[in-house]
């Protein structure tokens, strides 16, 4: 009999029961209605608002903050442990969404403040405690008007818009749009990881920077400079940058611009939450062709204009090579990561084979390298046409890519090729910087630093007014 009156049995014994009492609970899913009694058993010691959001406003026209609401809440984890909830189909295959059903509630959590939703016919009912009402209701609703915002932006059909001559005064229709459908993603582009893993990376950063461009008085947008030989993956890199972000894209054909205002008009007219392309600048800033002046183009890349027509954009600009584009269009500001394009070495060769026909391995494999060491090259769309007339056939394919690189592809490599630097002189890698030229460095600069391996680290250049980034080599020090 002793033992029963030993504190640590009795503490035993109750843990004994607390355990199993939670088992059964559990396991007989009596939980949820011990659950629901608690709830109702605190509603009698808290005072209660209610807000209502109807479905229409008093003239019969759809309310938007009904809406925002009803994304949001169809969002939240939450929803699974509704009493009922529907279910539909997406739109993207075996896609299955929940949806809350009339007449049930859901439950949030916001800054510690318990907060209900009940879903009535035509409104949603906002249930909140009067004495955290005060304190969290206004940053609520904000935050739901900026969660449901993201929510539709990434749900939403994305589309390719292009430029249109305008006629006299014609202030509107400016741009022709079709949906954008392009499948390319970071993926699928044959590209180092680690190169794409920056990209990424930058664009993140870039999307949650909004309060840092507008405390520094910069607009907030973001531009990016493609620049190798044609057929070199800059187009599918754009489209993969697009499906990333869920952005339109604008795609400025400059020989259509009438002159500098009509560029203007046409950033004006686009959207936020849209990519800006501007492709071989380089041909027409060297050959004129367009009416667009030098100080135009500056403008519009600098986002010159109102803050509403330049903000949360990104830019991106196309080049064969940047040698002998006038470095005020390449200073960091107006471009602010460079991306060199080069020709197919045996590492993207590797990439392109993997993609095109799922070999990781292949007895050709040597072969095709000692090619490419002796500099022989092409560029990766034609590698990959050849790969998909053959892909039925692997080693016809790799045959095929042989023949091309031997009788088309010789000595183009070489540009890929660098010399090893010596001691006062730069290493030079297909259309990097050398001597006079550069994304930094002044005309005439002879204090450079080694470039490293194509698609190399990312460096960071300090400069007083603003940074630029170089995702393929070491910057040029400043002269």
């Amino acid at each position: 009999m002793t033992i029963l009156y030993n504190p640590f049995f009795l503490l035993f014994i109750t843990f004994v029961f607390l355990f199993l009492f939670r088992v059964v609970l559990i396991k007989t899913e009596l939980i949820f209605t011990v659950k629901k009694k608690w709830r109702l058993f605190e509603d009698y010691f808290h005072v209660y608002q209610l807000f209502k959001v109807p479905k229409f406003n008093e003239s019969m026209q759809r309310n938007q903050l009904y809406h925002k609401v009803f994304v949001y809440l169809n969002s939240l984890t939450s929803v699974e442990d509704s009493d009922f909830t529907n279910l539909f189909t997406g739109k993207k295959p075996n896609e299955i969404l929940l949806r809350l059903d009339p007449n049930q509630i859901i439950e949030d959590d916001f800054l510690g403040a318990k907060i209900l939703w009940i879903n009535e016919d035509n409104n949603l009912v906002l249930k909140i405690r009067k004495a955290d009402k005060r304190r969290v209701l206004r940053p609520y609703l904000q935050h739901i008007h900026s969660i449901s915002d993201d929510l539709d932006e990434k749900k939403r059909d994305l589309k390719l818009y292009m430029n249109v001559v305008g006629h006299g005064d014609d202030q509107k229709g400016r741009w022709r749009c079709v949906p954008f459908t392009h499948p390319s993603t970071f993926e699928t582009i044959a590209m180092e990881s680690d190169l794409k893993n920056k990209v990424k990376s930058d664009l993140e950063s870039f999307l949650k920077a909004k309060q840092y461009y507008h405390r520094l008085g910069r607009v907030w947008k973001r531009s990016y400079l493609l620049y190798g030989p044609s057929g070199t993956g800059k187009s599918s890199f754009i489209a993969a940058l697009a499906n990333f972000l869920s952005y339109d894209v604008y795609d400025i054909d400059l020989s259509k611009v009438s002159d500098d205002s009509d560029l203007k008009l046409l950033l004006l007219q686009s959207s936020a939450k849209s990519v800006i392309v501007i492709e071989d600048l380089d041909r027409y800033l060297s050959e004129k062709s367009t009416a667009v002046s030098l100080s135009g183009i500056l403008n519009f890349m600098d986002g010159m204009l109102t803050s509403n027509c330049g903000e949360e954009r990104v830019m991106v600009f196309t080049m064969n090579g940047k040698d002998h584009v006038d470095q005020a269009v390449l200073r960091p500001g107006r471009i602010d990561v460079h991306i060199h394009f080069p020709l197919c070495d045996f590492t993207a060769f590797k990439t392109l084979a993997n993609s095109y026909l799922g070999l990781k391995d292949h007895k050709l494999f040597p072969q095709v390298e000692e090619i490419f060491q002796n500099g022989s090259s092409l560029s990766p769309a034609e590698i990959g046409e050849l790969m998909i007339a053959n892909r039925n056939s692997p080693s016809r394919a790799l045959k095929s890519v042989i023949h091309a690189l031997q009788t088309d592809g010789d000595g183009r490599g070489a540009l890929n090729i660098g010399r090893r630097s010596t001691e006062n002189g730069p290493r030079k890698l297909s259309g990097e910087m050398g001597e006079g030229s550069g994304v930094f460095g002044k005309e005439g600069a002879n204090a450079v630093k080694e470039f490293k391996k194509l698609y190399g680290l990312l460096r960071v250049k300090s400069s007083r007014k603003s940074q630029s980034f170089d995702l393929n080599g070491d910057q040029k020090e400043g002269g």
